[in-house]
């Protein structure tokens, strides 16, 4: 049998097979664990179709596969490595699909098939692939629905304050208009500010959107932050204009003018205003933001 007779090209050698190695068992388990999550997973498909608040579920995996595909230079580079704080993110996940199963709680179920991939990552292809797959992997948490207790406690503040702001602004066009709960009685019809009306299907895909614009279009984190926060008061503000636009239209038109198509073509005009307000912020923030915050401070040389 002929033996290497050079350490280094045997060394060599094994090197090479092992990231190869590491990523293809990488690959199988993450196939075996989505397998296992399949029924979870169905499901929450079939919540993005039925429930239109989380229907820009359907676009969060193939986004996620893209943010990892363009960081294909970086990952040939990184050095692959086994890491036990994988173990982490695994065991919270195992506890959350316990607690999803005893309690009959989707969301905790959903998050815990994120977590086993996070943690399968990091076991597998160690700390510096996963910094480099960290936005992809982090990104992938957006798909996951709300649970409807917490829709619900979320919810009817949001509608009280687009009743309140839509109110005032029938106020300000002498418009008589009295809120009673989420209902705004009106001299002719009532407008029921419904949990739909609440704005949580624009705050969801706006900040959705917020994370994918800052992610393309800004390299500073501090930008990117600003401009996904920010998303939160834009969706909320353009929500409580579109009740109040909804309330405008129903005294002048009736009660039909808050219904149907009218109704649809004002969610999809308002939704376009919150994002022209979201490329205006970031504009602003071009324009307005000091240069001195962009720049990464110089590294020093250490003096021999």
């Amino acid at each position: 049998m002929t033996e290497l007779s050079n350490p280094a090209l045997a060394t060599a050698g094994r090197g090479a097979l092992a990231p190869r190695s590491a990523v293809a068992f990488a690959g199988v388990t993450t196939a075996i664990a989505i397998g296992i999550f399949g029924p979870i997973l169905y499901y929450m498909v079939l919540t993005w179709k039925q429930v239109d608040d989380y229907s820009h579920g359907f676009l969060v995996g193939p986004l996620a596969l893209y943010f990892a595909w363009e960081r294909r230079a970086d990952l040939r580079r990184a050095t692959v490595s086994q890491c036990w704080w994988g173990v982490v993110p695994l065991a919270l996940g195992a506890l959350a699909l316990a607690i999803g199963r005893l309690g009959v709680e989707l969301m905790a179920m959903r998050v815990a098939f994120v977590l086993t991939i996070i943690g399968l990552q990091v076991l597998l292809l160690g700390k510096e692939v996963t910094r480099i797959l960290a936005f992809p992997l982090l990104f992938l948490f957006l798909m996951v629905p709300l649970p409807q207790s917490l829709v619900n406690v979320i919810a009817f503040p949001l509608q009280l304050i687009a009743a309140d702001f839509a109110v005032d602004s029938l106020h300000a066009f002498h418009i008589p208009a009295l809120r009673e709960g989420n209902i705004i009685h009106l001299a002719n019809t009532q407008l029921f500010v419904a949990e739909a009306c609440a704005g949580l299907r624009s705050l969801m895909a706006l900040g959705t959107l917020a994370v994918v614009f800052a992610y393309f279009f800004r390299k500073n984190i501090l930008e990117r932050l600003v401009i996904v926060v920010s998303a939160i008061p834009i969706a909320i503000l353009v929500n409580a204009f579109r009740v109040a636009l909804t309330g405008y239209l129903a005294h002048r038109f009736g009660a039909t003018a808050a219904e149907g198509m009218i109704h649809t073509t004002e969610g999809f005009a308002t939704f376009g205003l919150a994002f022209a307000m979201l490329l205006g912020e970031a504009w602003l923030l071009q324009m307005f933001w000091p240069n001195s915050w962009r720049q990464k401070p110089k590294r020093r040389r250490a003096v021999a």
